[in-house]
């Protein structure tokens, strides 16, 4: 029982779809860590009773081969007594000879009852390496499905902390959209251009004071020239009057 029990449960987890389950996992990265577990303490078990079960099947081949040696040794005392036996009957001594005979017929029975024994044995040990032989195979299954499940395992962590890094890459573009960076940038950029403009306005100012000093100053000379002009006129004048 304990060896069919061993046996269906390393039937069962052979056979078991992985990726079944994992799609029905709340947390696959923690089942399967379970689930690697299981395998492992399954396969100690399973180990533990495959090599009972080869430890039993090697005692019943140790005593078929006991049984058929002992067949054989049989076999030969029986017709070593025979041979005996005949031998005293050619000699006329039919006690002896009958005595051998009982001898061989004793040793043919023993021989009879190893071979019983054998006969016995031979569906027995079959049985046993059949089991043995899908025990093996079973073992083997699941040691290939705890190689797949690590496998998937690493894989899915892998895949989960790039999830997760993407993630925090996401929270980071999604908190600098928020606080809109190009905003900022295009008030700061108006700022400079108001104040870049209000050099420009000043530097305007400055220029148009000094045009008009200059024009003052262009101005009084044309003043100055009529001025002088209007004297040199008048002093024309008096000298024609005088004259």
């Amino acid at each position: 029982m304990i060896k069919q029990s061993i046996f269906g449960r390393i039937s069962q987890l052979a056979k078991a779809n992985i990726n079944a389950m994992l799609d029905s996992a709340e947390d696959p990265q923690k089942m399967m860590d379970q689930m690697v577990r299981d395998y492992n303490d399954n396969i100690a078990e399973a180990e533990q009773a495959i090599a009972q079960t080869i430890g039993n099947l090697r005692m019943l081949e140790d005593d078929f081969r006991e049984d058929e040696q002992a067949a054989s040794e049989w076999g030969n005392k029986a017709l070593a007594a025979s041979n005996k036996a005949e031998e005293f009957r050619v000699a006329g001594n039919a006690d002896d000879a009958s005595k051998f005979d009982n001898l061989a017929k004793v040793a043919i029975q023993r021989q009879m009852q190893a071979e019983s024994e054998m006969k016995t044995a031979e569906p027995t040990i079959a049985s046993q390496r059949e089991i043995v032989d899908k025990l093996k195979s079973g073992l083997n299954m699941m040691k290939e499905k705890r190689t797949e499940l690590a496998s998937k395992r690493d894989e899915l962590v892998a895949r989960s902390k790039s999830a997760h890094a993407q993630n925090q890459v996401n929270e980071v573009i999604k908190s600098v959209n928020i606080m809109d960076p190009s905003s900022e940038i295009g008030r700061f950029e108006e700022k400079v251009r108001r104040e870049e403009a209000r050099v420009r306005g000043a530097a305007e100012l400055q220029a148009s004071s000094l045009d008009s000093q200059f024009e003052s100053l262009e101005d009084l000379g044309e003043q100055t020239e009529v001025e002088a002009r209007l004297a040199a006129l008048k002093a024309k004048q008096t000298d024609a009057l005088e004259s």
